[in-house]
């Protein structure tokens, strides 16, 4: 179509910022805008950035000097910084990278239209403000092409815990919840199009309050919808794991048995030094009363290593919740200080000690994934699938339990639930023979 421009749009970091980037690129759609899997090509590129993990905002300032030769090549392409590294850092990206001509932090890309805008007009456009207005309130509605059989929807955003370590509460603000009726529309709108699973995002997405039963009162809501087979949710927080979410994992049949909990460290000295509000006994018993539910349950979590003040001990006690909890999934990681944070300005673990440690606790998590990996040899479930695998005929998909699924069938496609049994495990996929369609 005449007058159409393309844009490229790269996706850093979780969940959230996936869904922010579909949105984003929806929101530009009114500014004549289509995407494109080449920057090449492009006549806008975003960058939607994360700050959680080390050196976030310099990885940043390196790929866009790799777009430099784009640049020189096309001097009307434009460059965009969006998301948490944006919120951080604000005019100073464009201040250390001239060729930035827009910077839009995670609660202002309902703006990018009129940003968009005025970029046509020769301006530079920056906004990192917390503003009043909802943006999901200002956003157009979802484009009406058929989707992925599984999609993302976020419901909540921000966080009120302020963890010693974490950068969130201030590149995303306070907590806040979309309203139910909302979330509904969209999540309705969503299966319109051919999603058949829905992912509940939010920073800690059990502290939605957006409806009167809380997160558990959605998801029963959510299962009333035909035609939407699965529900999942993700990152939560120990201390918002109430009794309505646990007894929803034993009662609700369209509630995935799989959760990712994290808790950091196994250490209560740590976990308090790290303010998570929480003791591993605390969280050990909500592992219990999940697992009374829902036997099946498989866990995931987050571990922070070297946490200034970690001793050998603290590190034990790490190690001894691990093996208490058995993890299917597992994300662990080095501390690195984060600017602006309580902990950023404490005495840091030695690097060779903290190595060693994570070093430890990967073979650890990763001899309880494998575990989890092959007990399923032998074992039915259904998948979803989602795309065609590598090999003719194959399918790939998710099972309950979000392990990737390969399958040689030709009796069900893109979108169908089956049935399988599992022939093969390795660390991070699954072998399954098709057995029938079940949806």
């Amino acid at each position: 179509m005449a007058g159409k421009k393309k844009l490229f749009v790269k996706t850093y970091g979780c969940q959230m910022n996936v869904y922010d980037s579909e949105r984003m690129q929806e929101a530009l759609g009114g500014q004549g805008y289509e995407p494109t899997a080449a920057p090449e090509d492009a006549d806008m590129i975003l960058l939607n950035t994360c700050h959680i993990r080390e050196k976030a905002a310099e990885k940043i300032y390196s790929e866009l000097g790799r777009y430099k030769g784009l640049k020189a090549a096309k001097p009307d392409l434009k460059f965009a910084v969006a998301g948490c590294v944006a919120q951080a850092e604000g005019a100073e990206i464009v201040k250390r990278q001239p060729m930035v001509d827009l910077v839009v932090g995670p609660q202002s890309y309902h703006k990018l239209p009129a940003m968009a805008k005025a970029l046509d007009g020769g301006a530079r456009a920056i906004d990192t403000d917390f503003p009043l207005e909802d943006k999901f309130d200002h956003l157009s509605a979802r484009a009406k092409a058929k989707r992925a059989p599984a999609a993302f929807l976020t419901v909540q955003e921000g966080c009120d815990k302020f963890c010693a370590f974490c950068v969130v509460p201030y590149t995303r603000g306070a907590e806040v919840s979309r309203p139910s009726a909302r979330v509904l529309d969209e999540a309705r709108q969503l299966v319109d199009q051919g999603v058949r699973e829905i992912t509940l995002l939010g920073q800690n997405v059990n502290a939605y309050h957006g409806h009167k039963g809380g997160l558990a009162g959605l998801i029963w809501e959510l299962a009333d919808i035909d035609g939407l087979a699965r529900i999942r949710f993700t990152t939560s927080h120990p201390n918002d794991m109430d009794d309505a979410l646990i007894d929803a994992h034993g009662q609700c049949d369209k509630l995935m048995p799989y959760l990712h909990l994290p808790v950091q460290s196994g250490s209560d000295k740590i976990l308090k030094a790290m303010a998570r509000k929480h003791t591993a006994s605390q969280y050990l018993k909500i592992i219990d009363r999940l697992r009374a539910v829902r036997p099946d349950l498989l866990l995931s979590g987050d571990f922070i290593v070297g946490f200034p003040g970690e001793t050998e001990a603290d590190f034990q006690d790490t190690l001894s919740l691990v093996r208490s909890v058995g993890y299917g999934q597992a994300y662990s990681f080095k501390y690195s200080a984060r600017p602006g944070t309580p902990a950023a300005e404490k005495a840091t673990v030695d690097d060779a000690t903290a190595t060693d440690r994570l070093h430890r606790l990967q073979a650890l998590l990763s001899e309880q994934q494998t575990a989890a990996q092959n007990a399923m040899v032998g074992r039915e479930t259904t998948v979803l699938f989602e795309k065609p695998g590598r090999e003719a005929g194959q399918w790939v998909g998710k099972s309950e339990h979000l392990q990737a699924v390969h399958v040689l069938t030709s009796q069900a496609g893109k979108g169908d639930l089956v049935k399988v049994r599992i022939t093969q495990a390795s660390s991070n996929s699954l072998q399954g023979e098709f057995l029938e369609k079940v949806g």
